[in-house]
């Protein structure tokens, strides 16, 4: 049973790390910091978000996806006529070495956490004295995002419990056929003691900082003013106005959708 959790929980994490939103907010983020080198290359803003690219590049190159799935595909599938009977289980070193692996991009999240939360506030703080508003403008959309899909994902919390679904059968497996493979690590009991912090509590104390700022929707307002809602109002009957006829006059249509993706 506790084999079939663990597929179990295998399978979510590894769900949740190969979605398509961490991976197309790693790509945007190379892209923007590729822009602005030659510009910005000591600016405290790129700098910060050069360390949030560096937490992705290694929450990447640790190939924590493959080593799950390697695991998740030596467990057996859930059968009902094999409810009660014998199964093969993965080995000792093969158990540490996942185990290890968890431990580390919980580590290396908790870390991407907090630095998309000092550069979303640096940056927050240089668009307030009107530096590089462009950049710092993108820089904290790009921010939020990847904290955000990180967080609401449950990246982080499916790794912990995946964690905590694998020390049972690690530690059963090792009083079976003892092949210890890691020498001079004790596995530790309660990811939070490894840690050092409590995952949903520092998760929460990093959101109050990030939304109890409320300066940068004044100097928002401040940089790019806009117009009033009665000629906002005009502006769109004008638009509508002109779009229709353009229709009426053209076989071309004169709306087109610019958020379709780029193949």
């Amino acid at each position: 049973r506790c084999l079939w959790a663990l597929r179990r929980r295998c399978h979510l994490a590894r769900k949740r790390l190969s979605g398509t939103g961490l991976a197309a907010e790693g790509r945007i983020l190379r892209a923007v910091l590729y822009v602005y080198h030659s510009r910005l290359l000591r600016h405290r803003s790129y700098l910060a978000m050069q360390q949030v690219e560096q937490c992705v590049k290694r929450l990447w190159k640790m190939n924590l996806v493959g080593c799950i799935e390697t695991l998740e595909e030596l467990i057996p599938k859930r059968d009902t006529s094999q409810a009660h009977a014998e199964c093969l289980a993965p080995s000792q070193p093969m158990l540490e070495t996942v185990a290890l692996k968890v431990l580390g991009g919980c580590k290396l999240l908790l870390r991407l956490l907090d630095c998309c939360c000092k550069a979303f506030l640096l940056s927050i703080k240089h668009l307030c004295s009107e530096e590089y508003i462009l950049l710092n403008t993108v820089a904290l959309g790009l921010l939020s995002r990847l904290w955000f899909v990180i967080q609401y994902s449950c990246v982080l919390q499916n790794l912990a419990s995946l964690y905590g679904t694998l020390s049972t059968p690690l530690h059963l497996i090792s009083e079976t056929q003892q092949m210890p493979y890691i020498e001079g690590f004790t596995f530790p009991s309660d990811i939070s003691n490894f840690l050092g912090v409590n995952i949903s509590s520092e998760v929460k104390k990093q959101k109050a900082r990030m939304l109890s700022t409320k300066k940068p929707t004044s100097c928002l307002k401040k940089l790019f003013p806009t117009m009033s809602e009665a000629a906002s109002e005009v502006g769109k009957k004008r638009s509508f106005a002109t779009c229709t006829s353009a229709a009426k006059n053209s076989s071309i249509p004169c709306l087109t959708d610019i958020g379709e993706p780029v193949l």
